[in-house]
């Protein structure tokens, strides 16, 4: 029998934490697989890009829950990620996976967080002024 899946909210949590501006680029390594310090610049400016663009406070819903057919262990989700009232832009739905901590949580893998937050690239340059 297999284990059973992580309810919604589980996952959700995740990216709630990550979106979050209150929460320090430090603390949010710890919701992406093989995250480092290096990585805690391009976690902040997730959460201010979304502020700064009108999108905070973002909700999150996940659906099709999965577990990974290339990662045993991992779980795959159809995000649904849904603006603010009254925003332009609307709503958009993305595939994700996420795999398990040592501890029981869930945290974006590697790949999803490279995808959505650009680790490891250089913060772009200031516009001159």
């Amino acid at each position: 029998m297999a284990a059973p899946l992580p309810p919604p909210s589980a996952l959700t949590d995740v990216l709630y934490r990550l979106a979050d501006v209150n929460v320090p680029g430090a603390e949010k390594i710890a919701f992406v697989e093989e995250a480092t310090t290096a990585d805690t610049e391009a976690l902040d400016r997730f959460g201010r890009a979304l502020t700064d663009n009108g999108y905070h406070p973002m909700t999150f819903d996940a659906a099709d829950l999965a577990w990974s057919e290339s990662d045993p262990g991992n779980v795959t989700a159809t995000v649904i990620a849904r603006t603010p009232a009254g925003r332009e832009g609307g709503d958009f739905t993305y595939p994700m996976e996420f795999a398990r901590t040592p501890d029981g949580g869930w945290q974006l893998t590697h790949e999803t967080a490279e995808l959505l937050f650009a680790l490891n690239a250089p913060a772009a340059p200031a516009p001159p002024r």
